[in-house]
């Protein structure tokens, strides 16, 4: 029993670090374009980022039992998971690179299945693409876009989301250009100053949906866990029946904690992403900041009904290139956008390693 309630603390703390380490996603080129201080930004973004978390649950689902098998998943595995991904993001933050906290958590949560299962690669769901049906008792073909599995839940949408945030972020911000060529620039600053307080709310919003959703999949595949296979739940009080999950569902309590821990992460905020987010990878405008919120939560909102856990980092991150280079192509500076590739390229893999040898180094200690 005490290790499912340590489970689900540093799930948490995860959920907090998230909070903090992924306010620049929504608030950065708020702040950069002087439409709200970092005061107003930061309390906007975590009052939306609340409302966002409790709406819906595809995406914890994918991330709780669609990118691994179940059967090799104890507490251990989802602990060491956890610390993999805390790891780095920590690391990440302290030297300001915006990476992604989904994907720490994903590579951590296959690593450490994978040193559960004794390297055995099978334990990762790749890609899964029929449902079993058990009223026909027959196998359904499912599209690529209702499979489930690393390769199209992840990996495709990290290649995707990035590429088609460049381009489309461009192509909305020249068409921006088009509409707006004749404005005064003193009218363009009034209405997207306004615009973009929507903008930036709907991003904190989407972000919500998105994020706080793969903790809630995380604590719930522990419960699902330890109900499964009787981990610590063989004596336990009636006044803590809610713990048992006999099947996958995500309960209201587990909803509203992480919502409500997202949200405090969100407030503590994250100053030195939110530089680099900002400032350093582009001068904005209001303009250019309601075109790359805009796009950017649109993005958000569609993966997150189709269970994709995105990472909102490179999604806004890459809307910011595409709309700043639709100004001139010199306005973003590629070497920022070089340090955060490299960061975005090696987040999981990274933490997969992280997790495997935390695992590793537990069973060593004899502690699993």
């Amino acid at each position: 029993m005490t290790l499912i309630f340590f489970v689900i603390l540093i799930a948490l703390v995860f959920e907090y670090i998230n909070g903090f380490h992924d306010t620049a996603n929504a608030i950065a080129t708020s702040i950069s374009t002087k439409v709200m201080t970092p005061t107003q930004a930061i309390v906007m973004s975590a009052v939306f980022n609340l409302i966002g978390a409790l709406a819906g649950t595809a995406v914890a689902k994918t991330v709780g039992i669609g990118l691994v098998d179940s059967q090799f998943v104890t507490l251990t595995t989802v602990l060491c998971a956890l610390l993999g991904a805390i790891i780095w993001n920590l690391a990440t933050w302290w030297v300001g690179l915006p990476s992604s906290s989904s994907h720490a958590l994903i590579g951590g949560l296959c690593g450490a299945a994978l040193a559960s299962a004794q390297t055995n690669w099978h334990a990762i769901i790749w890609y899964q693409h029929t449902r079993f049906d058990p009223v026909t008792q027959r196998a359904t073909e499912l599209s690529f876009g209702k499979a489930t599995g690393l390769w199209p839940k992840v990996i495709f949408p990290m290649i995707a989301a990035p590429v088609g945030g460049i381009v489309i972020g461009f192509l909305f911000m020249a068409l921006l250009y088009l509409l707006l060529g004749r404005w005064k620039p003193q009218s363009v600053n009034a209405v997207f100053g306004k615009s973009q307080l929507l903008s930036a709310a709907w991003m904190s919003f989407s972000h919500g949906t998105n994020d706080a959703q793969k903790t809630m999949g995380i604590i719930t595949l522990t419960l699902f866990t330890a109900t499964a296979k009787g981990q610590a739940f063989a004596n336990l009080p009636d006044w803590l029946s809610f713990l048992r999950t006999p099947e996958f569902h995500i309960a209201m309590w587990v909803k509203v904690v992480c919502a409500f821990t997202m949200a405090a992460g969100t407030a503590a905020g994250g100053w030195r992403i939110i530089r680099t987010m900002g400032r350093q990878l582009v001068k904005l405008q209001p303009v250019h900041g309601f075109a790359a919120q805009t796009t950017a939560a649109a993005i958000i909102e569609t993966a997150s009904h189709w269970g994709i856990p995105l990472s909102t980092t490179h999604v806004i991150s890459s809307y910011i290139m595409g709309v700043g280079s639709a100004r001139r192509f010199n306005a973003v500076k590629w070497t920022v956008v070089e340090r955060m590739v490299w960061a975005w390229v090696m987040t999981l893999p990274v933490t997969g390693l992280l997790s495997y040898l935390v695992f590793r180094m537990v069973q060593l200690l004899g502690w699993s």
